[in-house]
């Protein structure tokens, strides 16, 4: 073979060679930090179809939960930074450390989207003995340690909202812990427990079909979803210090990951995000799209950070002062 057809027999292996290693080659490997049925894992199993279908690869979905979602993200950071295997995560990370759960946050992955956020309500066990929760804050203090509260364990959205409650009011409850809020909506129609805080969109189907029964509002304007709820901050303006607030849903790969599989990652949740199957979806739930990465993504999770972090700190709950990590008083 001579130098001219050895030189370009080589510029043409050199020229397929991207192609070969294009990602992914593979299929994916996706971690929800909380359990089926949960509105992580909803939000995640809507998506994710979409998403293939930009990536050209399954995305094999696997619930991991426990330590309030700290299993799950401790696993995503122990794996190589390859882009095969993301953290299909909500907010809960960003408490880790004030809560005093682990040493890792988001700081420590990458944001490939932050593709929703939804609004908390309470709901109650149809039986229980109010209505509303004017009513409930009355019996409770009636009753101290008597009514039941389902938790999701330190720092999960249940938890913060008791505290940002508690922060506000004297409520004497004894909390009782689920791994993740749809095993506690089952306990809540069971009767196991009487009350649990969850975000709407877990809470909405079971209130329709009259399982449940909404008696508040976390946020400070009424929501289409449920018109006949009035926010919380009507008879309690005191919380309108926090709000508005709520869980987010993201996609994380751990920090380190090619820019390649970065970018990828990036187009197919956002093309995800913009499916109108799933905005569709999403708005029945009662969540907002967001749709974001990058550095809006970063300041979205800084914030979230420095909000919530001093909340649970001022409330009481958490085990370290944020100032420890430097992190900011909003």
């Amino acid at each position: 073979m001579n130098r001219k057809l050895m030189g370009a027999v080589v510029a043409a292996i050199l020229a397929a060679a991207p192609a070969l290693a294009e990602f992914p080659e593979k299929d994916l490997q996706g971690i929800v930090m909380w359990g089926a049925g949960g509105s992580t894992d909803t939000v995640m199993r809507s998506v994710t179809p979409h998403a293939e279908e930009v990536l050209g690869s399954d995305v094999i979905i696997q619930n991991m939960t426990g330590g309030v979602g700290a299993i799950a993200t401790k696993y995503v950071f122990a794996q190589k930074p390859d882009g095969y295997t993301l953290l299909l995560g909500a907010e809960n990370p960003q408490l880790y450390k004030v809560m005093g759960l682990g040493e890792l946050d988001y700081s420590d992955f990458i944001p490939i989207n932050v593709l929703a956020r939804g609004v908390p309500v309470i709901v109650a066990n149809n039986d229980a003995p109010f209505d509303t929760f004017t009513e409930m804050v009355d019996y409770v203090s009636a009753h101290p340690n008597e009514v039941k509260f389902g938790t999701t364990g330190p720092g999960g959205l249940p938890s913060t909202v008791t505290a940002m409650l508690s922060s506000k009011l004297e409520l004497p409850v004894t909390e009782v812990p689920y791994d993740g809020d749809g095993p506690a909506i089952t306990a809540l129609q069971s009767g196991a427990i009487h009350v649990v805080p969850v975000v709407m969109g877990v809470a909405i189907e079971h209130v329709k079909a009259g399982r449940v029964k909404p008696i508040a509002l976390i946020d400070v304007e009424p929501n289409p979803l449920m018109p006949d709820l009035p926010p919380i901050t009507e008879e309690y303006p005191d919380f309108a210090t926090y709000l508005p607030w709520g869980p987010f849903f993201g996609v994380f790969v751990k920090k380190g990951t090619p820019d390649e599989a970065v970018e990828k990652l990036k187009e197919a949740f956002a093309a995800g995000a913009e499916n109108q199957e799933f905005k569709d979806l999403m708005a029945a739930r009662g969540y907002s799209i967001m749709n974001i990465s990058g550095d809006e993504a970063v300041q979205f999770l800084e914030k979230y950070q420095s909000v919530t972090s001093w909340l649970v700190h001022d409330a009481g709950i958490a085990k370290t002062s944020p100032e420890e990590f430097d992190i900011p008083r909003p």
